[in-house]
């Protein structure tokens, strides 16, 4: 069986996105789904999520797929292009894709803000992009379902008599 849930987990900053990751696949067994379900795929950090959601998108079979990594503020500007073209790449993405693709990515000022939205000092942020996923497959599957259709194309034709 493939599994039904894709993690792509940047390793850049492991101690907070491997507990982001952790609180995601506590949160999907609490709704059901075994490990076997759930692939973890890692990438080597932020930047590099786009691309392989891309991929996946094109050559595997997923209900939802969970973006996960930690982009926090350093010096220099790096953090503005990777934080800015992770979450551009991931929004363009998640419009033209059929199914769910959640931003799991903190972008945050310094580590301490991570470390408060990893599950180590506060509530686990992978949990909640998580619950966000379970929470679209159901509405996507709501919006594709027969009934609605046929709820929408009673509309469209109530609409046109009118």
């Amino acid at each position: 069986m493939s599994p039904y849930i894709a993690i792509v987990q940047a390793k850049f900053n492991p101690l907070i996105t491997n507990e982001l990751t952790r609180g995601a696949i506590e949160e999907l067994g609490e709704n059901g789904f075994t490990k076997d379900q759930v692939e973890v795929i890692k990438v080597p950090g932020a930047f590099e999520i786009p691309a392989t959601v891309s991929a996946l998108l094109r050559h595997k079979q997923y209900k939802a797929i969970i973006c996960i990594g930690a982009v926090i503020r350093g010096e220099t500007s790096h953090y503005d292009i990777v934080a800015g073209e992770c979450a551009s790449g991931i929004a363009d993405l998640s419009q033209k894709s059929p199914i769910p693709i959640i931003f799991g990515v903190l972008t945050t000022e310094n580590a301490e803000q991570a470390m408060a939205r990893c599950g180590i000092k506060g509530p686990n942020h992978g949990a909640l992009a998580a619950k966000s996923a379970i929470d679209m497959i159901e509405v996507l599957q709501k919006i594709k379902s027969p009934i609605n259709q046929q709820e929408r194309a009673l509309g469209a034709s109530i609409n046109r008599d009118s």
